[in-house]
């Protein structure tokens, strides 16, 4: 079996597992939007991404479809990962704010606001109804037709699919399908009200994040006490 280093934790992952298969077994959390157990990893939001690699040979990867093999040394919750994430869901909040699911990875991430213009898009092109559809439904009524900007998921010829069941499935899996408290026009982007993640604390301190105890920027207890601020008001006291 490969031997991996996984956020500092030796490993001997079976053949064939991905990253995210192996970090999981081990408790580590990595978020994910377009995966979904029981159906084949795509890749194509690319928030699970993981930094793997040592010194300056190091890269971005998708945890979900990156195998694991022999010597390697991956890292999950560095500030580069971290960054691209944030990145990542800023995309995904442009193009769908609507989204519940969207809404609370921001939220999770302490993304507030978005610096690109809001598509209030219908479809975040995740592509798990495509999936669903053909790999637990056995039907293939919808797929991606077209690409670039006029990319989308639809019937084949956009005619009435004779083999759709109308089982639903498409629409419990789609993350777009959830709308926000507001209703579908809220007056901005980001929400930040459901999900009360605490407060990254270390950012500053460490490169990576993680801990026996989860993320070290959701924890805060190994943060090293802070400089007290001299006012001169307190002088005035004494």
């Amino acid at each position: 079996m490969p031997r991996i280093r996984i956020d500092g934790i030796d490993f001997e992952a079976p053949e064939g597992w991905t990253i995210l298969e192996a970090a999981r077994f081990l408790g580590i959390e990595i978020p994910t939007f377009c995966y979904r157990d029981g159906l084949s990893p795509w890749g194509g939001c690319r928030l699970c991404v993981v930094e793997i690699g040592e010194g300056e040979n190091t890269k971005l990867v998708s945890a979900c479809t990156y195998p694991v093999e022999e010597g390697l040394v991956i890292r999950t919750a560095t500030k580069r990962v971290i960054r691209a994430r944030k990145v990542l869901i800023e995309l995904l909040l442009a193009s769908c704010p609507t989204s519940k699911t969207i809404q609370d990875l921001a939220a999770k991430f302490g993304v507030e606001q978005t610096r690109f213009k809001p598509d209030w898009e219908d479809c975040v092109y995740c592509g798990l109804c495509v999936r669903i559809c053909e790999e637990q439904m056995d039907a293939k009524a919808i797929g991606f037709t077209n690409r670039g900007g006029k990319l989308k998921i639809t019937t084949p010829f956009d005619k009435t699919s004779e083999v759709c069941r109308r089982c639903g499935a498409c629409m419990y899996i789609c993350p777009a399908c959830q709308l926000r408290c507001e209703g579908s026009e809220p007056p901005s982007v980001v929400c930040g009200r459901c999900y009360n993640a605490l407060q990254p604390t270390c950012i500053d301190y460490y490169e990576d994040y993680k801990c026996y105890m989860g993320l070290k920027e959701e924890c805060g207890t190994c943060i090293r006490e802070k400089p007290k601020v001299h006012s001169r008001k307190a002088d005035s006291k004494e």
